[in-house]
């Protein structure tokens, strides 16, 4: 009788293990008998590359294999597909991209081989807007229909600059796993999912807060000096009372960018402490047109090389290093240096790649930017920093609605790489295959530089 109590006792969790893959058989072959984009995004999920079984003559699985497995060393959000020019791929080119992105459901890079042709798309939050695209078919021309060399080459261009990490971050085993926990545990899995993305992303804005913060200190140190270098007495008998309110102006504004500065807690609460020191350097210039007779200045954008410079006095054609020539306002030093043909003084901060432009240093930029231009039209911004890093993201409908709906609003809710988001994602990243100058190696139309 106690052997047979044993047995009893004993058979509870094997009958549960055994209904549990029961269940799971039950319901892989209606998963796979579904097809098409289901297959395929399921089989991205787990972090490989998906091979069509049409397509096998021209991309074998091993090689296959191989590009998932440098996918999975560079541990970044990348997705492949190797698909026929057949239906039902054929008959969904537009929607292909972000029909796949909303089944894989992961912020990431997604690549397409469609027949003949290759292109590919990516969240902002994995790689900028643009980026995929040219990737792609620079990738495509190089190789003339090899799909194992363009692949390859495509995963060794986009991998060191795609941001996140892969789908099998954690753990060789994790996709192993992963049905189990669903069935078992499907409602704690997504909360500790979602809260692990918080947290990183929590994290991110900190230390790129910490980053921007020393750049907006410098700059109203730099502002503080120049009110000690006025050396403007308001009670003096020759200073009038336009001259006081200039002052009051440009005192209370350098005021409210320290207590602003003090009191931000995200990057993009230095938008307003950008805001203020412009409108406070521009009282300054209004200032001193008072007190030497001259005529008041014109409201104008800060310098664009630097806007510790203050407000600009012109416009002048510039061309970065390879890039095109665009109007750009600039203070009358930088338009002296332009005219020489030498360098502006541009503004450069610290980055993990050495010093770079403010445009070119990272997203953690934009509300910096953006504060400065902000008195002057949403478009002028954008138009200024067109190619940059930061202009890609300030063009798109994303920056630019207004912060008032469960949308995407830049910078703050832009997830990064890797993160879970299932539906929720920028349609206007995920365009048709080939569409925007698209892929299959035509003409790209890229950004300047």
């Amino acid at each position: 009788m106690r052997t047979l109590a044993r047995r009893s006792r004993g058979a509870g969790p094997l009958a549960l293990v055994a209904a549990l893959l029961g269940l799971l058989l039950l319901l892989a072959p209606a998963a796979s008998a579904a097809g098409g984009l289901d297959d395929v995004s399921a089989t991205l999920k787990q972090g490989k590359v998906y091979v069509d079984p049409a397509m096998t003559s021209r991309f074998s699985q091993s090689q296959a294999d191989a590009l998932t497995e440098k996918i999975k060393k560079a541990d970044k959000p990348i997705f492949i597909a190797v698909l026929p020019d057949a239906a039902p791929y054929n008959t969904q080119t537009k929607t292909i991209f972000p029909d796949l992105r909303t089944k894989v459901g992961v912020d990431g890079v997604y690549a397409v081989w469609l027949g003949t042709l290759f292109d590919a798309r990516a969240d902002q939050g994995a790689l900028a807007k643009g980026m995929p695209q040219r990737i792609a078919g620079a990738a495509y021309r190089s190789h003339q229909g090899d799909i194992d060399a363009t692949l390859n080459d495509f995963v060794d261009q986009a991998a060191p600059q795609t941001k996140g990490q892969g789908v099998n971050h954690s753990t060789s085993i994790a996709w192993v796993v992963i049905p189990v926990v669903l069935v078992a545990l499907a409602g704690a899995g997504v909360f500790l999912l979602f809260r692990r993305a918080k947290k990183r992303k929590e994290e991110q804005a900190r230390a790129e807060l910490e980053q921007v913060s020393r750049v907006v200190d410098e700059d109203i140190t730099a502002f503080g000096e120049e009110l000690d270098r006025l050396d403007f007495n308001p009670g003096a008998a020759d200073a009038d009372d336009a001259q006081r309110t200039d002052y009051t102006h440009a005192l209370d504004s350098y005021e409210k960018s320290k207590r602003l500065m003090a009191e931000a807690k995200r990057p993009e609460d230095v938008k307003p402490v950008t805001e203020a020191i412009e409108d406070g350097r521009f009282a300054l210039a209004t200032l001193s047109a008072r007190r030497d007779k001259r005529p008041l200045p014109e409201r104008r954008p800060p310098c664009f090389m630097d806007p510790r410079h203050g407000p600009s006095v012109k416009d002048v054609d510039w061309a970065p290093a390879g890039g095109s020539a665009r109007s750009v306002p600039v203070c009358q030093a930088d338009a002296d240096r332009v005219a020489a043909g030498l360098d502006p003084a541009v503004r450069t901060v610290e980055t993990e790649h050495g010093p770079q432009p403010y445009w070119n240093a990272g997203p953690a930029y934009a509300p910096y930017a953006g504060g400065y231009y902000s008195s002057f039209g949403g478009g002028l911004l954008p138009a200024l920093l067109v190619g940059t890093m930061l202009g890609s993201m300030m063009s798109t409908p994303a920056y630019a609605a207004p912060m008032m709906d469960g949308g995407h609003h830049g910078y703050q809710d832009q997830h990064e790489g890797g993160d879970y988001t299932g539906a929720d994602f920028n349609g206007s990243d995920f365009g048709g295959f080939g569409d925007g100058g698209g892929g299959g190696g035509g003409d790209f139309g890229g950004g300047d530089w």
